[in-house]
């Protein structure tokens, strides 16, 4: 199916690895003009240079999109590489400390970073781009949100509750942006496969008698997160949605966020 984005220019916060990274290169490999944001230039450049052995186009623009300074930054060389943007994907957030025994844990510091991490950097970035997508007629906005936001857990209350506003920020933008042109969209990714969950199953399997980090994924799966898929999310799986979302093919949606989590949050 061919997605229409030839041409289109897209600015993916936090794409020199994971799902980020598979974004730009799937929305590269459809034709977009793709502007890879990290904070590391040795990471950003293996996916530009990757992107651009494939035949696509990719330019980078470093910058850390939580502060202001570095948000300026980003937006500068964003506009600086193809003129502007007509896709932004707000891919940038997780949480910004390690899990808690407690919710009363979290401490206020806390609750503050992940707030700027995971919801405002994206208002930071909408405010940048999306006047000269009404002005052009045509604009994508695609948060990246998770499926804490509508099932949160104790252990990480701040980063829930960020993701829960990043949620409703799509949606009333896409009120704002009525008649426009330009859509707002988001996806809550439940459990995404990065290296960094090796030893996560490793460590499960041995708590459950077993050596098989393979035994420990599927024991998660099916006991801790409780899919109804039983394989674990790829970040292409992210990607391929984030494709269509760009795409014009999508322009009769907009002010939705829906999950694509294998089937772990019990919900209508």
């Amino acid at each position: 199916m061919d997605m229409q984005l030839t041409g289109k220019r897209v600015l993916i916060t936090g794409s020199t690895s994971g799902i980020g990274a598979e974004c730009a290169r799937m929305l590269a490999a459809e034709g977009a003009s793709v502007v890879v944001n990290g904070r590391n230039f040795e990471r950003a450049s293996i996916i530009v240079e990757g992107i651009k052995a494939g035949g696509g186009i990719a330019k980078i623009a470093l910058g850390d999109v939580t502060t202001d300074e570095g948000c300026s930054a980003v937006v500068d060389a964003a506009k600086d590489a193809f003129g502007g943007v007509d896709i932004l994907v707000n891919n940038v957030g997780n949480p910004t400390q390690e899990s808690h025994p407690s919710w009363f844990d979290a401490s206020l510091e806390e609750w503050i970073a992940d707030f700027h991490q995971n919801t405002i950097a994206a208002v930071r970035l909408i405010h940048a781009f999306v006047p000269a997508m009404k002005v052009r007629g045509w604009g994508r906005l695609i948060q990246i949100s998770s499926r804490n936001a509508i099932s949160p857990h104790a252990l990480f209350p701040s980063y829930g509750a960020a993701k829960a506003a990043l949620n409703n920020l799509t949606l009333s933008l896409s009120k704002e942006l009525a008649g426009t042109g330009v859509t707002s969209n988001g996806i809550m990714p439940g459990l995404i496969y990065t290296p960094q969950l090796d030893q996560w199953f490793a460590e499960t399997a041995h708590r459950q008698g077993s050596d098989d980090p393979e035994f420990g994924k599927d024991f998660v799966l099916k006991n801790i997160i409780h899919q109804t898929v039983n394989r674990l999310g790829m970040p292409r799986d992210i990607a391929a949605a984030v494709c269509f979302l760009a795409s014009p093919t999508s322009d009769f949606m907009t002010g939705t966020t829906f999950r694509m989590d294998g089937g772990s949050t019990p919900t209508v």
